[in-house]
């Protein structure tokens, strides 16, 4: 059996006086905690009595529930490395890809889509500047 001195009295809504309220929705409003933390924080036991308040004396719009994700956490530069090289792998693959594509159809289609260089293009688009 539990020992009734060490029950939690219910405490009701009344029981907080205005300034704790304040000081609570302004913690959470700033993104110092979550509505959870400070209810954990301050032995707050009704489950949505920190909604409540955040509804009633709170500056946002608490009445929607948004969804917030996490921040993504900072890479580390190991992690960083191996997301590159898989995003450049993709990219050399999508490459190859699009150049077997253009092969395809250059000799199915007689299509030329490539452009073809000139060796002296840009020596000679020099010359004209001078």
């Amino acid at each position: 059996m539990k020992d009734p001195e060490i029950t939690k009295k219910k405490r009701t809504q009344s029981d907080y006086n205005l300034g704790f309220k304040s000081a609570v929705v302004s913690q959470v409003e700033k993104g110092d905690m979550t509505y959870k933390q400070a209810q954990k924080a301050y032995g707050i036991q009704g489950r949505s009595t920190v909604l409540v308040w955040l509804r009633k004396h709170g500056t946002l719009d608490w009445n929607k529930p948004i969804r917030h994700q996490m921040p993504k956490s900072k890479e580390t530069p190991a992690q960083k490395i191996m997301r590159l090289e898989r995003e450049l792998s993709d990219e050399k693959l999508r490459n190859k890809i699009l150049n077997t594509m253009i092969d395809i159809s250059d000799k199915q289609y007689g299509t030329s889509i490539r452009k073809k260089c000139l060796p002296n293009q840009s020596f000679a688009s020099s010359k004209n500047e001078d």
